[in-house]
């Protein structure tokens, strides 16, 4: 069976859309969960506009990828969660926003705790540490806003120019999304 790799940095894992696990689990995952809250966490950069999003499980293991070199997501906004296995090593780490770089001379770095997840711009550099023992499994799930990659693209940062195309294409549509009334989730 044809499977795609999970994005461009990660060989060994799964595209959660491969599986049919986008429209009963990660679209209502998006929508009742995490866009109200990115709505109050993130409001400056489409956190209450959240309308597509691309999820995927990667796997860290010895003899495989072991580690993640520092980069940005195609998102607006990234959830990363350590699902399991037992490990040691393989820190995330993090410095400044892509769009005003700075140098990672002394990044901030968060240990993976299995159950528990990262939230984070997708414009902020990041990456993992060597994994040292064991394996890791994470699942990432890059969330997008139409409303502003609409007006500027977060890998090139131009305008984009829309083609007209079936599905999200990587989360640029030509319609405005709905936003989510915060007043409401109180």
């Amino acid at each position: 069976m044809p499977k795609g790799r999970p994005n461009t940095m990660n060989n060994y894992g799964v595209l959660l859309h491969e599986l049919g696990l986008d429209e009963p689990l990660m679209t209502p995952l998006r929508e009742r969960f995490l866009q109200p809250l990115m709505a109050l966490l993130y409001p400056d950069c489409g956190g209450g506009r959240l309308d597509s999003h691309r999820a995927f499980v990667v796997k860290y293991a010895l003899g495989q990828d072991l580690e993640l070199g520092c980069h940005y997501d195609n998102a607006e906004l990234t959830l990363n969660v350590a699902l399991g296995k037992v490990f040691t090593g393989g820190a995330l780490y993090f410095g400044g926003l892509f769009q005003a770089p700075t140098a990672l001379t002394e990044p901030l770095e968060v240990e993976h705790v299995v159950g528990q997840g990262v939230l984070h711009r997708g414009g902020q550099l990041h990456g993992a540490r060597p994994l040292g023992t064991g394996e890791r499994w994470n699942l990432v799930v890059w969330l997008r806003a139409s409303a502003v990659r609409n007006r500027l693209c977060p890998m090139c940062r131009c305008e984009p120019d829309l083609v007209d195309d079936e599905g999200f294409s990587d989360g640029f549509t030509r319609e405005e999304p709905t936003t989510v009334d915060v007043c409401a989730l109180t």
